[in-house]
């Protein structure tokens, strides 16, 4: 740009006529400096863009949490000066008129808005990337960087919505119309309010319940509860609801307020470990010291098992069953569910394999399984004097004197 106007400018000041000469004149110059301004903003968005890049290096190389919080932050805030910058100074140049200017004017402040809000989000999520890259979600112990994952971000969507809403009513507040509409039903503002909190009372009240478990924490990114009967992890925590990932990997989409108005079960609120059992029903006859040894081979060879509780208990004796529990212990709720079915599978196999009359069953009392001790007391029975009834001599009412006399006695 500023080689063609300086190359046309001795053209420029060679034409006759002079208002002719004075236009083309001006249009070069403007054309010129305009040059000279694109090329001085460019080289400056230039040298931005690489101290940027060093300063990001250095601030991995050092892993200074101030560095990885200041730099995007300055980074963006000087690549967008660039722009508006060269707006203020190239607005001079075009003279445009009277009606042009407003609106050039009133662009410009809603670029300023919509800049300055942008750059308040970007620091934002800045600060919400520094904080979490100390503390990683992907550890086993992972309870404190879920707490602060929680907070920052319920924190950070209620300080953007509150930027996008100042942002819009900034923005608004540039036109008179709107400006005096807004006058206009000042008036009325209080029965307004209580119309609008009215009808926003629902939503008013999840968001404070938001707020209120962002701030207390009865429930974190990644927790493992049981809501409903379902069993699943919290994916999602909003102003709003709360979405749980169900183990079938189903989503299930709750009002915040439910976590704050109902209970629920959270397996992991403190810590991921949990105990676990393996209910057994098996015979009277069942080797319960070899089925401790049994348990204790398969815990300690099953590297799902945390080496803190195993344990074998006679529960109940029920009619034809025992009630046997083992107890065992895992370092999250997908490692225990998997170590259950394990030991539950390798216990029965033993069974199984080495001691198949541990296993229930029903038995019917019939003759055939019966005792032998209880066979021959019935036998016995059956050939004592006296047991059954017979027709004659023993049958009632025949005396057997009377047989022997030669006469019969009716009674």
């Amino acid at each position: 740009m500023c080689g063609g106007a300086f190359a046309l400018m001795p053209i420029a000041t060679a034409i006759i006529g002079r208002p002719t000469r004075i236009f083309w004149v001006g249009v070069l110059t403007a054309i010129f400096y305009a040059g000279w301004i694109v090329a001085l903003l460019w080289l400056m968005f230039r040298a931005i863009l690489a101290v940027e890049k060093r300063m990001r290096m250095w601030a991995e190389r050092t892993d200074s949490l101030l560095g990885k919080v200041t730099i995007p932050i300055l980074g963006h805030t000087l690549r967008m000066s660039m722009p508006l910058l060269g707006i203020i100074l190239l607005l001079p140049l075009l003279k445009l008129p009277e009606d042009w200017a407003w609106v050039t004017q009133k662009g410009f402040g809603i670029l300023l808005i919509v800049a300055f809000s942008f750059l308040i989000i970007r620091g934002v999520n800045a600060v919400q990337a520094a904080l979490m890259s100390r503390h990683r979600l992907d550890v086993p112990d992972n309870v404190s960087a879920r707490k602060i994952y929680t907070q920052v971000s319920v924190i950070r969507k209620i300080i953007v919505t509150a930027i996008v809403i100042v942002a819009t009513g900034s923005i608004l507040m540039m036109f008179d119309p709107v400006r005096q509409f807004g006058t206009s039903i000042l008036a009325s503002a209080g029965i307004a309010g209580v119309v609008i909190g009215f009808a926003a009372q629902k939503t008013l009240g999840n968001v404070l319940a938001g707020i209120q478990i962002a701030l207390t924490q009865p429930l974190l990114i990644d927790d493992i509860v049981v809501v409903e009967g379902e069993f699943g992890q919290i994916e999602e925590i909003t102003l709003t609801y709360v979405t749980v990932r169900t183990w079938d990997l189903r989503r299930l989409v709750l009002p915040i307020t439910y976590f704050v108005e109902k209970p629920f079960q959270n397996w992991s609120r403190v810590s991921t470990e949990l105990l676990g059992t393996v209910i057994l029903y098996l015979d009277y006859q069942v080797p319960m010291g070899e089925l401790r040894k049994e348990l204790k081979r398969l815990v300690e060879n099953n590297p799902k098992w945390d080496k803190r509780v195993c344990g074998l208990q006679m529960t109940d004796a029920k009619q034809n069953t025992l009630e046997v529990r083992a107890l065992v212990s895992g370092a999250d709720p997908g490692k225990l569910g998997d170590l259950r079915c394990e030991v539950r599978e390798g216990l029965i196999n033993f069974l199984v394999r080495n001691y198949p009359e541990s296993l229930p069953r029903s038995r019917n009392m019939n003759v055939d399984d019966e005792s032998p001790h209880i066979q021959r007391r019935k036998e016995k029975d059956e050939v004592t004097p006296g047991s059954e009834h017979e027709r004659g001599d023993k049958s009632p009412g025949v005396h057997p004197e009377a047989k022997k006399d030669g006469h019969n006695s009716d009674i």
